[in-house]
């Protein structure tokens, strides 16, 4: 578990998967020379089948506050163990966090929501949207709408959804009108020194 950086460790006999262990559990065992068998009253069975989709593994990892999922087949034989930070990498991947472009989140009312409107909205601004996730906070009845747009410049894009009256709860990305003012800004100071 050092070794890796983990808090629990997949325990598999004869590629039979057993359970799932903790850290804590090994900490607070009565004797440091007892054997896992006499532990396996505090093991976990959590585990993924290899068919699922890797977001399932998440939802168990995230659910269970896990720092290893163990990956079984059908037969429960051990596959092997995916770390949260694998996890969180391919997540990554899915959402396209390493592509360039702009983030902009919107707050709204649920049934508010309409995806063919706010994507009409983005490619009249010559964009497109290249990924989109959404999440609703009970708590607050709130709905968030996190768009990724395969551009930078996103400040037209904003002033749009302003223009429609949608909440713009954040944005990331280059402001075109600062750049733009800043160089009507140049090129006038470079005129008025001729």
């Amino acid at each position: 578990m050092i070794d890796f950086h983990v808090a629990h460790l997949p325990i598999v006999t004869e590629d039979k998967y057993i359970g799932l262990i903790s850290e804590d559990t090994l900490l607070n065992a009565p004797d440091d020379d007892i054997p896992l068998t006499q532990l396996q009253h505090e093991f976990s069975t959590i585990s993924v089948h290899a068919a699922t989709h890797f977001l399932e593994a998440v939802q168990v990892v995230n659910e269970y506050n896990l720092t290893v999922i163990p990956v079984v087949n059908k037969d429960s034989e051990y596959i092997g163990a995916i770390t949260s930070s694998d996890l969180l990498k391919q997540v990554g991947k899915m959402m396209g966090a390493s592509e360039q472009g702009g983030i902009i989140v919107l707050e709204m009312e649920k049934v508010s929501f309409s995806f063919s409107e706010i994507s009409k909205l983005v490619e009249t601004n010559d964009a497109q949207i290249t990924q989109l996730n959404t999440y609703f906070d009970a708590h607050s009845s709130t709905f968030y709408i996190t768009l990724k747009i395969n551009k930078l410049e996103i400040s037209d894009i904003i002033a749009t959804f302003q223009r429609y009256e949608y909440k713009v709860k954040y944005y990331f990305g280059e402001e075109l009108y600062e750049n733009e003012l800043r160089n009507n800004y140049d090129h006038l100071m470079n005129y008025l020194s001729i």
